[in-house]
């Protein structure tokens, strides 16, 4: 049975990318014509000369007219994981650019002890450490196929993402800035404090009453530098 399901995982992630690379050519189709009849001329749209495109965990690299698929994100996020915990980090953040060069970003923090809201933060140590071990795996597992690239493994910052359920949680009090895919109160953008999480809903503190939404409906969101 295992691997019936094994089969099946498989090929749901086969399906998902074919839709991912039908919507790419739908798009390239779409913004060929528009410059074709814009010019009256050749099509004349081309990417920049590489860009990234996302589609659920997989990374589509782009240059030109072609494109391929460059890696599988979870898989990066797994290992830096396995990092992580040796070095007593977590991982909050993994991205992945490219442009003049290929660029994969990871973004540490050290998580706050029993009874604490903040952690100690981290040191150029810990990312030296993380850097120097995920480089090992990233080669080995061939993780990052392709030309070469350029790992930078630095401090989420101040005004850090609030990606999981843990960070509204650990954050409450601090202002934050969040985006939303559907308004609230006629608003898709907010800025408060944040006032808790339950169940899945988020709720902050704008002005003088508290707003309450899914954490599914929020697009992106991050703390405010305060000083």
């Amino acid at each position: 049975m295992p691997r019936v399901y094994g089969a099946h995982s498989e090929l749901f992630r086969a399906r998902q990318l074919l839709a991912c690379v039908s919507q790419y050519l739908s798009l390239y189709w779409r913004r060929s014509k528009l410059g074709e009849s814009s010019s009256g001329r050749e099509p004349t749209f081309l990417l920049a000369a590489k860009v990234t495109w996302r589609c659920g965990s997989w990374a589509l690299e782009a240059a030109g007219q072609g494109f391929r698929v460059s890696m599988n994100l979870d898989k990066i996020r797994e290992a830096a994981e396995r990092v992580a915990r040796s070095v007593g980090v977590e991982v909050v953040d993994v991205e992945w650019q490219v442009g003049k060069q290929r660029l994969l970003r990871l973004y540490i923090d050290r998580p706050p002890s029993l009874g604490q809201n903040i952690g100690s933060g981290i040191s150029h140590s810990d990312c030296e450490a993380v850097s120097e071990q995920l480089n090992v795996i990233l080669d080995v597992e061939d993780l990052v196929p392709g030309p070469a690239y350029v790992l930078e493994v630095s401090s989420p910052g101040l005004d850090r993402k609030l990606l999981k359920p843990s960070d509204y949680e650990r954050f409450a009090g601090r202002l934050a800035k969040v985006w939303l895919n559907e308004p609230v109160e006629n608003a898709k953008f907010l800025e408060g404090r944040l006032a808790g999480f339950t169940d899945g809903v988020v709720q902050i503190s704008v002005r003088d009453r508290t707003i309450s939404f899914p954490l599914a409906n929020v697009r992106k969101a991050n703390l405010v530098v305060e000083f």
